[in-house]
């Protein structure tokens, strides 16, 4: 596994920021989830069963944000869903962690 830094330019979610129905103050929660597996990897675990545990604390923590997103009119959505696996799906590619994006965020409920 490469145990280098992701780019500093490297766009979290960037259809979640975009959109208007995502308010940002959410999507940065989500973010900041999904940034304590980058900093995981980085440090350069190559351990897939333990990567795979860091990716189901993450996912119960988005999963955790859904009435805070239901506070806002908003909800992990088709897009979200979508923004969430793209970003997870780039992020395992750039760290070559062989955990397909879905098993990756096997224990969402969005």
């Amino acid at each position: 596994m490469d145990t280098s830094k992701l780019p500093t330019d490297f766009e979290f979610l960037p259809d979640m920021y975009e959109a208007d129905y995502f308010p940002n103050s959410e999507v940065d929660k989500v973010k900041a989830a999904i940034q304590k597996v980058v900093t995981y990897l980085e440090k350069g675990e190559t351990n897939t069963k333990k990567i795979q545990k860091k990716l189901d604390d993450m996912t119960w923590t988005i999963n955790e944000l859904q009435d805070d997103f239901a506070d806002h009119d908003s909800e992990i959505e088709t897009g979200g869903r979508e923004s969430i696996f793209e970003t997870i799906d780039r992020i395992l590619i750039h760290f070559k962690v062989p955990i397909d994006s879905t098993e990756a965020l096997r224990n969402r409920d969005w």
